[in-house]
């Protein structure tokens, strides 16, 4: 063998239990939890330490290339290894240019191909002029299609609900699914122009200008449209318990869905944002206390089928409000992510809230994998699986700070959280790209999965 992780605590979707595990040619040769040692060249102590499957976020903005002072695959792919993220699938837009197309996305690949620390995929982008692209895209490599139903900003056009059903009939039938971002234009552009026209300018009114049933109505619709025309769909970032309990029971009825949350809607509330500022704006926006925790029980039934960064990095100039004296419409909506929400969930799940360390392997691993067609290769600790693992250590203590993140620009909504349970390792196909707070993989060894 070629690496041998032994005396850890294998963390699968429904147990854990003691065993070593065994890689080979970059895959998962063999799970052994007897006394029986095989021969392996290179062997890692995890005593005391749960081995989770390599962590998947299938919901990141590497910028690259194109917006590279916000971040580059570099940066990004590093940070996710360190925090236990093997595999990412990468946003369409924010790039140069935007993944609209199969040129697009060779550029996109060409341009990428010796940076990554970690696997990737992309996501194709959905715009209101290039169904007919979709083809292209799709055959080297696109399984997914985002799309806006607000503003992304004038080179990323938001689509309407005809454009979305023409192409959910052209998807209907084949495994290719189309991913949303579930907030009404119409709602929230009203709501901003009667705003502003006040002259309002405060963090509040930005909660304010991006209301529940912005994100509820536009969900339903997509909701009801995947069920007349039979096309597999994925809802992003749901940030309230009403949104996901019509998934709920859009999934009982059959509707081809899967779903996302974030850890920024597990941990914070709107509370905070009015507190700590810009850091944590968001769209959609963080909701109250209520809302919060009444998400969790999606997340833990399984509704909500993962958890993902939505990573968003921008410059400190794009992103703080230098103490509200910039306005808030000038503040870049996003929040950075990718490194911390392993130990983020993981600290929620297993310390704060006592539960079985399953559900992060659910949460941050399987769900994807399946939701995003990786599954067997990924997202299981299981012989024939590609080797990625991220071994955490349950009881270490972290702060998040700044300068120990590797962005390309070092802020975060998340700085100042405290909590237990880090990854300590992280290993891709059986090399080792992170360990001990040092990246120690090499640029390029991440591939493009097609």
């Amino acid at each position: 063998m070629d690496v041998r992780v032994k005396n850890g605590r294998i963390v699968d979707a429904d147990r854990v239990y003691q065993g070593d595990v065994y890689i080979k040619d970059g895959k998962i040769a063999a799970i052994m939890t007897g006394d029986e040692v095989i021969a392996a060249a290179e062997e890692i102590d995890a005593k005391g330490n749960f081995i989770f499957p390599g962590g998947i976020d299938p919901h990141v903005h590497f910028n690259d290339p194109g917006y590279n002072w916000r971040e580059t695959f570099s940066t990004g792919s590093k940070a996710a290894a360190a925090g236990g993220i093997t595999t990412i699938i990468d946003m369409p837009l924010q790039n140069t240019p935007n993944l609209l197309n199969i040129n697009a996305y060779k550029n996109k690949a060409e341009a990428v191909k010796n940076a990554s620390y970690i696997d990737y995929c992309f996501w194709g982008g959905f715009v209101n002029d290039n169904i007919a692209d979709f083809d292209g895209m799709a055959d080297i490599g696109a399984k997914h299609f985002k799309a806006f139903m607000s503003s992304a900003g004038s080179d990323y056009p938001f689509v309407n609900n005809g454009i979305i059903k023409k192409a959910m009939e052209k998807l209907a039938g084949t495994k290719l699914m189309l991913g949303f971002h579930c907030e009404d234009y119409h709602i929230i552009a009203e709501e901003e122009k009667k705003i502003t026209q006040a002259g309002k300018n405060t963090r509040r009114d930005f909660l304010d200008s991006r209301p529940l049933i912005a994100e509820f109505i536009a969900t339903k619709n997509i909701i009801d449209m995947a069920g007349y025309t039979g096309a597999k769909v994925h809802i992003c970032h749901v940030s309230h318990p009403e949104v996901a309990e019509e998934i709920r029971k859009a999934k009982h009825q059959g509707v081809k869905i899967t779903a996302e949350t974030c850890p920024h809607y597990l941990v914070f509330t709107e509370e905070d944002m009015l507190e700590k500022g810009t850091l944590l704006k968001c769209a959609p926006p963080l909701r109250n206390r209520q809302a919060r925790e009444g998400l969790w029980q999606y997340v833990l039934d399984g509704t909500l089928d993962c958890v993902v960064s939505d990573h968003s990095p921008a410059s400190s100039e794009e992103k703080l409000d230098d103490g509200g004296k910039k306005s808030i419409w000038d503040v870049w909506s996003g929040i950075s992510g990718v490194q911390t929400g392993f130990q983020v969930i993981f600290n929620e799940v297993y310390h704060k809230r006592k539960l079985s360390p399953c559900y992060v392997a659910k949460m941050m691993s399987l769900g994807a994998a399946k939701a995003f067609d990786l599954y067997p290769a990924k997202g299981a600790v299981i012989p024939g699986a590609d080797g990625d693992l991220a071994i955490v250590d349950p009881e270490k203590e972290w702060e998040i700070k700044g300068d120990k993140l590797l962005y390309t620009n070092k802020i975060s909504g998340f700085e100042g959280l405290k909590g237990k349970g880090c990854v300590v390792t992280s290993i891709l196909r059986g090399q080792v790209i992170y360990q001990n707070e040092i990246i120690v993989g090499k640029p390029g060894y991440g591939r493009l999965i097609q």
